[in-house]
């Protein structure tokens, strides 16, 4: 795998990790490899929010969502600076009444979507690959927030396995390299919104 720059640093960001149940072995391998590599570049660990859905078909709304919710918070949290707090308002419909347990995280700077796909007998494999792919891509488009795509797409599961570091001799977890990716996308992205090149 290409080096990442030398400069990385994750010190100011907020990076979401939204992942599927499906083939949980390898799954929590690369969330872990993720995790662990998001935390080694300075990303703070109450910063890297992670979140579990069912497959990989849920994973582009399971991720615009997980994009908006960081908005609705960052929102609510500058109303607190403000004083004023909507969210548990008695007038504000579907008021909470407790919020205190909930995380508070400001909007995503990034968010790495993490599954598994293991080629079977039929096209289903294919049909779910492709839409996973390309409902990502549109919502990093759309939402205009850098989302890495995490999916591996295996012949068998022990290509699955080896790329998510579980075998001897096999290959690197593949979680530390989208880490990499979002956070030097999310650094790039900053800068580039203020109109600053490198």
């Amino acid at each position: 795998m290409p080096q990442p720059p030398a400069s990385l640093s994750g010190s100011n960001l907020k990076i979401g990790i939204v992942h599927t149940r499906w083939n949980s072995e390898v799954v929590d391998a690369l969330v872990q490899g993720t995790r662990n590599r998001l935390l080694s570049l300075g990303v703070k660990p109450e910063n890297v929010i992670i979140q579990q859905i069912a497959g990989s078909w849920e994973l582009p709304i399971a991720t615009k969502k997980m994009i908006l919710a960081g908005r609705v918070q960052q929102g609510h949290s500058q109303n607190l600076l403000s004083g004023l707090d909507p969210l548990s308002s008695p007038e504000a419909p579907g008021a909470s009444t407790d919020t205190a347990s909930a995380t508070k995280v400001g909007e995503f700077d990034a968010v790495v979507s993490i599954g598994v796909l293991v080629k079977g007998s039929t096209q289903h494999f294919e049909y779910i690959a492709g839409a996973a792919t390309d409902g990502l891509m549109r919502v990093s488009l759309d939402e205009n927030t850098p989302v890495v795509f995490g999916v591996l797409t295996c012949n068998n599961e022990e290509q699955a396995r080896s790329r998510a570091g579980l075998v001897p001799g096999g290959l690197e977890n593949h979680g530390p390299s989208w880490a990499d990716s979002a956070v030097e996308l999310a650094g790039l992205s900053a800068k580039w919104s203020k109109g600053v090149f490198e």
